[in-house]
């Protein structure tokens, strides 16, 4: 059974950072496509970052130069580093696990099959 478990949400101004943890029991993990969406208040889910088995990354447009997505295989944990908060990065903050290849999965509307619980990031001007 996958379970993802975020943490490290938190309010912050405007320009500040936040680092995301999602801790995740799977047998898999080194090897699986992880990555974090968000859903602001009113607005569909949408990915923000992914990294793959051999630490490849994809990043959405808007938070390219400011957010760093990176694991640790050794802890099974996901990371996403988030600098330069914008007010619009205020959302829900979910980590979640595919068994596609990340390119693949990426550039493909497929929702991954396993998610956390989110953790709220709220960005204040």
């Amino acid at each position: 059974q996958v379970q993802l478990v975020e943490s490290g949400g938190g309010s912050v101004q405007a320009g500040g950072s936040l680092r995301l943890s999602c801790a995740a029991s799977m047998y898999t993990f080194s090897s699986i496509c992880m990555g974090w969406f968000r859903q602001a208040p009113g607005k569909e889910r949408e990915r923000v970052a992914a990294i793959g088995g051999g630490w490849e990354t994809y990043y959405t447009d808007t938070v390219k130069g400011r957010f760093t997505i990176s694991r640790d295989n050794a802890k099974n944990t996901l990371y996403l580093q988030m600098n330069s908060l914008k007010p619009e990065d205020t959302a829900m903050y979910y980590c979640a696990a595919t068994i596609m290849t990340c390119g693949n999965w990426w550039r493909s509307p497929s929702q991954p099959p396993y998610w956390g619980q989110g953790t709220q990031v709220t960005v204040s001007s």
